[in-house]
């Protein structure tokens, strides 16, 4: 890659502020520390999604503020860690739902309202089984398997089997597990409990959500998302009780 001329790093305000804008090869290396995956080509494609937006010389060259890296490793870890699709980290981050970094641990902090889980009436994003395997860097026969258990559970349109954004993340996660010898038939308990979440849910709001009155579909999916949330952080705690008592605290 092209080196950048000093006076082209120097950003109008740089007399005011102690750090130099980065180039995107710089930024890369400052964020596989923490992310084993990520790559100026990645960056590049989160840039056109619309997830960032950063300052270019009159070169073309890109520039990243500290501002512009932060924003980047939150985007990073709601990927990693939350296994939330692109266009959802969009609407986060466009409400200022976005997570704010404290302190030198990393450790994750919600800027505003707790988010709700992602659900339906949503725009959705299809892709083929070649993309799936690309941006997931998972083997062809790791995602026949998640097929094969139903946990991943692609549609065909036009004659071609398409995947969506939930499929990625599924195969993203599964794809960490394998890492550490968990196959895909291990991942039938996680679909066996959502299923129950499901069945759940929809014992309580299934007749609103069917409902042919709009405004009562529209409070029942409100109230669908809100509970989804909250069986979610539930879950959670219960997982953290469990893992405490297992490191013997």
């Amino acid at each position: 890659m092209a080196s950048v001329p000093d006076s082209a790093r120097r950003t109008p305000d740089s007399a005011s502020r102690p750090r130099k804008a980065l180039t995107i090869g710089a930024v890369c290396k400052i964020l596989q520390s923490e992310f084993d995956d990520v790559s100026i080509s990645k960056i590049r494609y989160l840039e056109d999604q619309k997830l960032l937006n950063p300052r270019r010389t009159s070169g073309g060259y890109r520039l990243y503020s500290q501002s512009d890296v932060e924003r980047l490793r939150t985007i990073l870890r709601l990927q990693r860690d939350e296994f939330l699709p692109l266009r959802v980290i969009r609407q986060e981050l466009a409400a200022g739902n976005d997570m704010v970094l404290s302190g030198g641990d990393g450790e994750r902090k919600p800027a505003g309202t707790v988010r709700r889980a992602i659900l339906v009436d949503t725009s959705r994003t299809y892709l083929s089984l070649e993309e799936i395997l690309e941006e997931t860097g998972a083997r062809e026969e790791l995602v026949s398997e998640l097929e094969g258990f139903g946990i991943v559970q692609p549609e065909k349109r036009e004659g071609r089997t398409v995947y969506d954004e939930t499929d990625r993340e599924i195969v993203r996660a599964a794809n960490e597990l394998s890492r550490v010898g968990v196959g895909a038939r291990n991942l039938r308990i996680f679909r066996s409990s959502a299923d129950r979440e499901a069945q759940l849910l929809e014992a309580l709001l299934g007749p609103s959500l069917r409902s042919r009155n709009p405004e009562r579909r529209k409070e029942a999916l409100q109230s669908l998302e809100s509970l989804a949330a909250t069986v979610s952080h539930l879950k959670h705690l219960l997982l953290v009780r469990d893992l405490r008592r297992l490191a013997g605290d």
